[in-house]
């Protein structure tokens, strides 16, 4: 597995296992259990996916050291500010039943995320978080919270893909040194972009399936990609991208894809209004 340096020093495995709409008490362990003795080494969860409880007891029943696995999680909206963010981290650790989080995120980028920020600087300074980070940040997002960050965020995690390849928030995060993480890195089972003519004949040549394609055209791009999957065959064929590499031609005829546009945009009205009103997280 190939792995990427982040700006505070650790490292980060390029592909990591999604569970996003995977349910908890049983689906979300399986399927994280499938991942790992599949090679994963990463695993991307959310206190908002309500499936960090399957995420640890995987982890623990897998066999594998600790060390060995980077886990991601996020800080929900109903957590933010200084003093509820920490009651929030302290909930993550406990349902994951780990000692440390390797990654933890501002899941979505409203209210008083600056407090929340001190909050989890703290306790990355304490060890309990390996690395912080940010998710849904816009350019315009980005500029207005991390110029005000102590820390750099070590990741921004936005929806990536071929059609929508983050060109502008790229060369801002460039600056900090600040990764991008890729969901929807498949196009959330786009057709359009799955059965793409130049995707469909780069498959044919190397013989990999269409989502293998943009994951090695992703990865070698130097970004980070978080597919989901429930299906064992494609959970495996996912991380089965090591053993091509597309050439410069292929990847400009990839980049050529791109049309700016994302399928969610965190600045259009009523986004922030609809999240706060989403979910509610209990201990």
């Amino acid at each position: 597995m190939e792995t990427i340096l982040l700006n505070d020093g650790n490292q980060i495995p390029s592909v990591g296992f999604g569970v996003f709409m995977i349910e908890n008490n049983g689906p979300t362990y399986d399927a994280v259990l499938a991942a790992l003795k599949a090679g994963y080494r990463h695993i991307d969860t959310a206190a908002a996916y309500f499936n960090e409880e399957d995420v640890g007891k995987a982890i623990r029943d897998s066999g594998i050291a600790r060390e060995e696995i980077f886990v991601t999680s996020k800080l929900w909206l109903q957590d933010y500010g200084y003093e509820q963010a920490k009651k929030g981290i302290a909930r993550s650790l406990r349902k994951l039943g780990l000692d440390y989080i390797d990654l933890y995120l501002i899941h979505q980028p409203y209210g008083d995320v600056l407090g929340a920020w001190k909050a989890m600087e703290e306790a990355q300074a304490d060890g309990k978080l390996k690395s912080i980070g940010v998710s849904n940040m816009t350019p315009n997002i980005y500029k207005q919270f991390v110029s005000k960050m102590a820390t750099k965020p070590a990741v921004n995690q936005v929806e990536c893909n071929p059609f929508c390849q983050q060109r502008e928030l790229r060369e801002l995060m460039a600056k900090d040194n600040v990764k991008l993480e890729c969901y929807y890195p498949l196009g959330h089972g786009d057709s359009k972009l799955l059965g793409n003519e130049v995707v469909q004949r780069l498959a044919k040549k190397y013989q990999k399936n269409a989502g293998q394609v943009l994951l090695r055209f992703e990865t070698q791009d130097g970004l980070i990609v978080l597919p989901k999957s429930s299906n064992i065959q494609r959970i495996i064929g996912n991380i089965d991208i090591f053993d091509f590499q597309l050439t410069d031609e292929e990847m400009n005829e990839m980049y050529a894809l791109d049309t700016g546009k994302t399928s969610h945009d965190p600045e259009a009205p009523g986004v922030e209004e609809m999240l706060r009103k989403a979910f509610i997280i209990e201990d």
